[in-house]
């Protein structure tokens, strides 16, 4: 039997968005999945994008590499996924859309910015898979989202921190605040939101639910899945993931690690049993290559994205 042809810079040069055909991992054009790199979103079902920003750490800073050190990380992805064995790609026109474009330098500009790539995306129709860059970003995608949907949305939100710290200061840019904000300006309803994996500690978590890493190590990974959908119910959510949930032996490279948290096992686990949920966008963000070590933390997050649009597969089916 002969080998299939191997093909090279994929990104580039594919010939179709559905669908696998192999690559080498180890060269080549890096791009998400070795999709193909495009801004024609005709016929595309996910948009996979990244914000590189790391203006609004308050520890280490990083993330903003982190895009590129998540594309580099897929390279193993180019394939349907263990154990399900299907893949994202059998079933979703996925393309990879690029960077934001965002001035460091003028930190006003941030938001409007980020507003408006999302904007233009979820326009489109596509479904909009963001790689951080730090966990502010998803503060303006959200306000994207809940202009296109019409209405709060339903948070599903995994993480050390719960990010609702209070904040009135119109132009600040925290990491630790944006869903304070988020719910301040209607964006998400609390009511329909649940936190997984929190170990940090806020006297007012604002009618968010909380199962912290206590509880989801305590109840396993099956009562965790189904406490997030009872919570978040038919409700369109936005499921977004920082990669401190997991604790630090899974993901050192991070900007405010907290030991204690999941391992890649548990969260994999908990993701692939939210297909019921009806999800209306994605990210996963906190990856600060700087502090990584061989590679793992990037790993984690790669697998997470691909879990994550693995779980909008069926719609297309």
């Amino acid at each position: 039997m002969t080998d299939p042809i191997r093909r090279a810079d994929l990104a580039l040069q594919r010939s179709s968005d559905l669908g696998y055909e192999p690559e080498n991992t180890f060269g080549g054009v890096l791009s998400f999945m070795r999709r193909r790199y495009t801004r024609d979103l005709a016929g595309v079902d996910v948009a996979v994008t990244g914000i590189p920003l790391d203006l609004a750490t308050t520890f280490r800073p990083g993330a903003r590499l982190g895009p590129a050190a998540i594309r580099a990380a897929t390279v193993q992805l180019n394939e349907r996924l263990h154990p399900s064995g299907s893949g994202p790609c059998d079933r979703l026109s996925i393309v990879d859309y690029g960077d934001c474009a965002l001035d460091p330098h003028r930190p006003a500009t941030i938001v409007p910015s980020i507003v408006e790539h999302a904007r233009r995306i979820v326009a489109s129709g596509a479904t909009m898979l963001s790689l951080g860059g730090d966990h502010f970003i998803t503060y303006p995608l959200l306000r994207a989202h809940v202009e296109r949907h019409g209405k709060p949305l339903a948070l599903i939100h995994f993480d050390a921190h719960c990010d609702t710290w209070a904040d009135d200061a119109p132009d600040s840019l925290n990491h630790g605040t944006m869903f304070y904000k988020a719910i301040k300006d209607g964006l998400i309803d609390p009511k329909r939101s649940v936190q997984v994996g929190i170990r940090t500690w806020n006297d007012d978590f604002m009618g968010v639910a909380v199962l912290g890493a206590d509880w989801v190590h305590g109840e396993g990974v099956k009562a965790t899945a189904d406490r997030v959908l009872e919570i978040v119910g038919e409700h369109p959510a936005y499921l977004t993931f920082d990669i401190d949930c997991l604790d630090p032996a899974f993901a050192p490279g991070t900007g405010t690690p907290v030991p204690g948290g999941l391992s890649s096992a548990q969260a994999l686990a908990i993701l692939r049993r939210l297909g019921p949920a009806k999800l209306v966008g994605l990210d996963v963000v906190e990856v600060a290559p700087a502090c990584d070590h061989a590679e793992i933390t990037a790993l984690a997050a790669a697998h997470i994205a691909a879990e994550m649009l693995n779980l909008l597969a069926p719609r297309c089916a």
